[in-house]
């Protein structure tokens, strides 16, 4: 029998907020080990926590980019389990009423575009982190309190591309927007998996797993592609299916069985008794909705009609808020904004990689950028120095036009001289004539490379193309 792969996703997003959701530690990553906690985030006798009002407002935000509706009334609950990264023994969280509801997110597939519903986004706080090592499991509160969205969506993805399409645009707009740095690498942005198989028509969902420990789109995709197939060879050998909650094991590709699924009732949620109820009104959201920026979508169609790029290059640029900034002032100021994201996606993006930087780490500016394309069109260095120049200008932050004067790369276009070293290259290499005579014209791209050898790759290329072919032409003619 063939089956349809059902996925739904649900996205926790760390809020990028100075202090945690119900006190005033810091959220700072990477801190010594339990340094940011209090009373509060450790649970202790007598503490009692109170509601941070940025996390709030970023929620809303989250919501209203998601196009989400905004539920006025706000309340808190305690859900209820036993984990040593959980020093109150509950998670305070929003179950009755979360804050948005019935929102959707646009993904381009190969069928065209495609309205992944978005159920629901409520608040909660962060567990601590457990670290196993041999001696035994340790714990590290710093996390504990730190504030999270829970982004639930309806089970609507079909396949793991449809799931990474999601996930990539819910990270550039969630970063675009501000409300999170989405660095899954620190543990920011984190998905888990719900994946089931209904038979090929039907419209009756299977059984559903839950996988947890995906750190990565890659991981996903790989959880995805093994999920459906367990699933799929125990549903042939009439296995009956369990509600399960697994994992992803990265060293042996595997998801790994971790308990049966909890239901809601497992939680013994009930409403969170230390924090007031919150009313949130017209006023309140509508200045937030005026702090949204340009989301990416609509950035990506404006680049296309703006600066005649393609659809892909555009979505690739808008991936990242810094990248798509700092394109689009280049091309403003260049007009071409096919070149500028060329040296972008191509050498400027490879620099980043290799030192796992993002473009808010560049040390030159987009006017740099521009300046450099500037000395390439003018014929002031060819495109191959235009390249060692870039790499100076991220490792050492320097201007285009210092850097071509302190590295020698100045491009010579002064014909006379150019013409003697074409001269002398053929009178160094008398052969290329004689082959030249006997049809073999493509000899002479071979003399413009020893003319190029020769100038050390300054010569001007267009002008050295042109004056060896005439000279060429001419001692063959003799």
């Amino acid at each position: 029998m063939n089956y349809t792969t059902v996925i739904g996703l649900e996205c926790h997003v760390e809020l990028s907020t100075k202090t945690k959701a119900y006190c005033s530690c810091s959220t700072e990553f990477g801190g010594l080990p339990n340094t940011h906690v209090c009373p509060v985030c450790l649970g202790l006798p007598g503490a009692l926590p109170v509601i941070n009002k940025e996390v709030v407002s970023r929620a809303i935000k989250a919501g209203l980019a998601l196009n989400c509706n905004i539920t006025p009334y706000q309340r808190y609950d305690r859900k209820n389990y036993f984990y040593p990264d959980t020093p109150k023994n509950y998670q305070i969280t929003q179950q009755a009423l979360p804050i948005c509801t019935d929102g959707w997110v646009e993904i381009d597939t190969q069928q065209g575009k495609k309205k992944i519903r978005i159920e629901r986004i409520h608040m909660e706080e962060d567990a601590g982190k457990q670290l196993h090592t041999k001696a035994g499991t340790l714990v590290d509160y710093n996390r504990a309190g730190v504030p999270l969205i829970e982004i639930v969506t309806r089970p609507d993805l079909r396949s793991k591309e449809e799931a990474t399409a999601f996930m990539t645009k819910l990270r550039a707009i969630l970063q675009a927007i501000g409300v999170s740095d989405v660095r899954m690498e620190e543990g920011s942005l984190r998905v888990d998996l719900n994946v089931s198989l209904m038979p090929e028509g039907s419209e009756t969902f299977g059984v559903r797993a839950e996988i947890k420990n995906l750190n990565s789109f890659k991981a996903m995709e790989k959880a995805v592609a093994y999920e459906t197939q367990r699933q799929a060879q125990a549903l042939a050998q009439g296995e009956e299916m369990l509600e399960q909650t697994r994992r992803w094991d990265e060293a042996c590709g595997q998801t790994l069985l971790m308990r049966s699924k909890e239901m809601a009732n497992d939680y013994r949620y009930f409403p969170e008794g230390d924090l007031v109820g919150l009313a949130i009104d017209d006023e309140w959201i509508e200045r937030v909705r005026a702090t949204l920026p340009e989301l990416p979508h609509d950035q990506a169609e404006r680049f296309v009609r703006d600066y005649g790029i393609s659809a892909y290059d555009a979505m690739v640029l808008t991936q990242e808020r810094a990248m798509a900034q700092f394109f689009d002032e280049a091309a403003a100021l260049s007009g071409d904004g096919k070149a500028c994201a060329n040296w972008l996606m191509g050498d400027v993006s490879r620099l980043l990689n290799e030192e796992a930087k993002t473009a808010q780490e560049l040390t030159f500016t987009p006017k740099d950028l521009y300046d450099l394309t500037v000395l390439i069109a003018e014929g002031t260095i060819s495109n191959a120095a235009g390249k060692k120049v870039l790499e100076a200008m991220f490792h050492e932050g320097k201007k285009p036009q210092a850097l071509v004067e302190s590295l020698g790369l100045a491009q010579v276009s002064d014909e006379d001289e150019l013409l003697r070293e074409v001269q002398k290259a053929l009178d160094a290499n008398p052969k290329v004539i004689e082959d030249y005579r006997n049809g073999k014209t493509k000899i002479v791209g071979f003399a413009v490379g020893l003319v190029m050898k020769a100038t050390k790759g300054k010569a001007n290329p267009s002008i050295i193309n042109r004056l060896v072919s005439e000279e060429v032409e001419k001692r063959a003619r003799q």
